[in-house]
């Protein structure tokens, strides 16, 4: 049996908002079996909870927002990877605004903060969404699939942008993800954007806080961080982080094979709704022991949780 786990202490985190430009002071707080990824809106008298779930994401404009009563939180794609690579089931993410906060633009400093107190295991069995039958989305020439892998998580993702320093990258990555392979593969891979775009933004109260320490930043011909890109190919590693956060929006861990071709946030979200509307085509429900078995032939060490969860 494949069991749930927490925090075992609370973890605080403070940082800008992207789009706010504000500070925000952000804990995780442990929480019991079954209570799921609970958001906690502290700043609101009185304070306003929800519980994480695909449904109530209400914009993906540059972002992933979840939202319900009046309340919402934005830019969680970060901790939702962070939370899915490590095998958190049950957390309480309090913040004191209205988004977590960007630290560096990637999910590195929430796995660091995590990793430091670590993880208590529960006594209640973790519940996994195993994808049974395909499903898909498409918008014009960009799309997104889940289809049945037994084996746990696979990822495949592919973008194309027209821009001179991101071509000349890697644009493809296929990872069998655990958490080994999240926290090196892609956690620190961080957030991307065009200097031509930010005056735009900025007019419209977005990206107030993004900056060079918080995203990698392009002009029309290079990659202006003085530091450069933590690997060849951050651009689409953090394509792929951003789809493990929106997936986990659940609070499931999946046991299937994604596929991602230029989607993102809204894709993703789609995605997930598309696969909830037909009943044929998951199932929630534990590892048999069978199945444990089977895979534990495989050489696959007891423990080794991927990202959005599987395997020992």
């Amino acid at each position: 049996m494949i069991l749930q786990k927490t925090l075992k202490k609370p973890v605080e985190i403070s940082g800008v908002g992207l789009h706010s430009g504000k500070t925000v002071n952000m804990q995780l707080l442990p929480a019991p079996a079954n209570h799921g990824i609970t958001f906690v809106r502290s700043d609101l008298k009185p304070a306003k909870r929800f519980r994480a779930c695909p449904t109530l994401v209400t914009d993906t404009r540059l972002c992933t927002v979840i939202s319900q009563g009046g309340a919402s939180v934005a830019t969680i794609e970060h901790i939702m990877a962070a939370l899915a690579g490590l095998g958190v089931d049950n957390v309480e993410i309090v913040v004191d605004a209205p988004e977590i906060p960007i630290v560096d633009g990637s999910s590195a400093p929430f796995v660091y903060a995590i990793q430091h107190v670590g993880l208590s295991t529960q006594d209640a069995e973790k519940q996994f969404i195993f994808i049974k039958r395909d499903v898909e989305v498409r918008v014009e020439d960009k799309w997104a699939k889940l289809s049945p892998y037994s084996r746990g998580f696979k990822i495949d993702f592919a973008i194309d942008f027209t821009h001179p320093a991101i071509r000349k990258t890697n644009n493809r990555i296929s990872l069998n993800l655990t958490s080994q392979q999240f926290v090196q593969s892609l956690s620190r891979a961080r957030t991307f954007g065009f200097l031509r775009d930010s005056e735009y933004l900025r007019e419209n109260n977005l990206a107030l806080g993004g900056s060079l320490e918080n995203a990698v930043v392009l002009d029309e011909y290079r990659v202006l961080n003085e530091q450069g890109l933590r690997y060849e190919d951050e651009f689409v590693r953090h394509k792929a982080l951003d789809a493990v956060g929106d997936l986990y929006v659940s609070g499931y861990a999946i046991v299937g094979h994604y596929m991602g071709y230029k989607s993102g946030h809204a894709l993703n979200n789609e995605l997930f709704r598309a696969l909830l509307a037909d009943s044929r085509a998951y199932e929630i429900r534990g590892f048999t022991e069978a199945e444990v078995g089977a895979l534990s032939q495989t050489g696959l060490q007891t423990g080794e949780l991927p990202a959005t969860g599987w395997v020992f």
